[in-house]
């Protein structure tokens, strides 16, 4: 709850969306790295090897440029969004929830691709994608990509994958003989919402729901009396993996959404952990490396998105995140994510992960949709019991 109000002014602020965003200029060449770079990251996006040795896309970097890199850890969107609010900070791996409104903000500067050679070698689903890509202009690069998975313990499930996300939203009987009651949990992000929605899409088809970040006054209605129900057998809000993770070990927690990057983690520490994808499908994130408007260091900026480009650190990455990595030759040949990695992590579902993008009042599905605001405020209430 404190964590959502925290950022929930910041996100409110950043929402004046406008149809044209002005560019403003690029940088036209690159001079000498100042010697430091900061970047504002998810969880496990910046590794120096300090958690596992064999991962460590950092120390090279600093040593080949002179460029110091500092990272700040954000576990929401609306977190990156009011640190890049505040300032301060060169880069930022920004969720599709977050990086229009970061663009429409003018928190980020335009990218001159020119000055990034390994550009070409991206994604040609995400070079131009719409959540960094504004008037054919780009804001930032792709960096990683991937599921939000149904994360479960494999005693309570019996060795059986779950099917459906019905074990997060409705109370039942787990096949260990249990409820789900006080075992389950949620993220406490607002683009949630959207995982009720997707939801509601499969189970309640009535509702007319063809897009969960584009949901009518009634849609998201439903959506959150089902979060309001959910709300009953939640035993904890996560939005820290690393608490995500002590929960599942210790607190008796056996299903919750999560990101691959928790189910490895405990895999290597021989948890009983697996994931899946349930049959309602899973929303997702496309992330994108963005640079501050005001960045004090563009130069190691732009020397750390070339090299967050390298197909060698795009597959460390992806393999330490259970991530897709942007650049597919990254797919072959890597030691850690293995030739076998790029399948096992989704490169291929690309068409059917609902990626967070943030909601607007003027939507593409119908005449007018619930916008952001809304949801951040509503969450809130939701996660308050009301």
């Amino acid at each position: 709850m404190k964590h959502l109000l925290k950022s929930c002014t910041a996100a409110l602020a950043s929402l004046s969306f406008v149809t044209q965003v002005a560019a403003g200029e690029p940088l036209k060449a690159l001079d000498k790295g100042e010697g430091a770079v900061s970047i504002v990251a998810w969880a496990g996006y910046i590794e120096r090897g300090e958690t596992d040795k064999n991962y460590d896309w950092v120390t090279d970097f600093e040593k080949k440029t002179g460029c110091k890199v500092s990272v700040k850890t954000a576990a929401t969107s609306d977190e990156m969004v009011a640190l890049m609010n505040e300032g301060g900070f060169d880069l930022v791996t920004a969720s599709g929830d977050a990086s229009l409104r970061l663009v429409a903000g003018k928190r980020v500067q335009p990218i001159n691709t020119d000055l990034i050679p390994s550009f070409k070698n991206l994604d040609e689903r995400l070079q131009s994608a719409p959540w960094h890509t504004v008037g054919g202009v780009h804001y930032g690069v792709p960096y990683l990509w991937g599921p939000n998975v149904l994360m479960y313990n494999t005693d309570a499930f019996k060795d059986k994958a779950p099917t459906s996300w019905k074990v997060v939203f409705e109370e039942e009987t787990l096949p260990d003989g249990k409820s789900n009651k006080g075992r389950v949990q949620a993220y406490d992000g607002p683009i949630y919402v959207a995982d009720a929605a997707m939801y509601l899409m499969a189970h309640k088809p009535d509702l007319g729901i063809k897009d969960p970040y584009e949901l009518n006054e009634d849609q998201y209605k439903a959506a959150l009396d089902l979060l309001r129900g959910q709300r009953k057998l939640v035993s904890r809000y996560w939005h820290d993996a690393m608490i995500q993770i002590d929960d599942f070990k210790n607190e008796g927690v056996v299903a919750s959404g999560s990101w691959p990057f928790q189910v490895n983690l405990m895999q290597a520490d021989k948890q009983k952990i697996a994931s899946t994808f349930p049959e309602e499908g899973v929303t997702g994130w496309a992330d994108t490396t963005m640079l501050h408007v005001d960045s004090e260091h563009p130069n190691c900026a732009y020397m750390w998105m070339e090299h967050s480009l390298s197909a060698k650190v795009q597959g460390d990455a992806a393999a330490w995140f259970g991530a897709v990595p942007s650049v597919p030759a990254a797919c072959k040949g890597n030691e850690l994510l293995t030739d076998t990695g790029c399948t096992t992590n989704g490169f291929d579902h690309f068409d059917k992960i609902k990626f967070w993008k943030t909601p607007v009042a003027k939507c593409a599905t119908q005449s007018e949709c619930v916008p952001y605001h809304r949801w951040v405020s509503d969450y809130i209430g939701v996660i308050g019991g009301r």
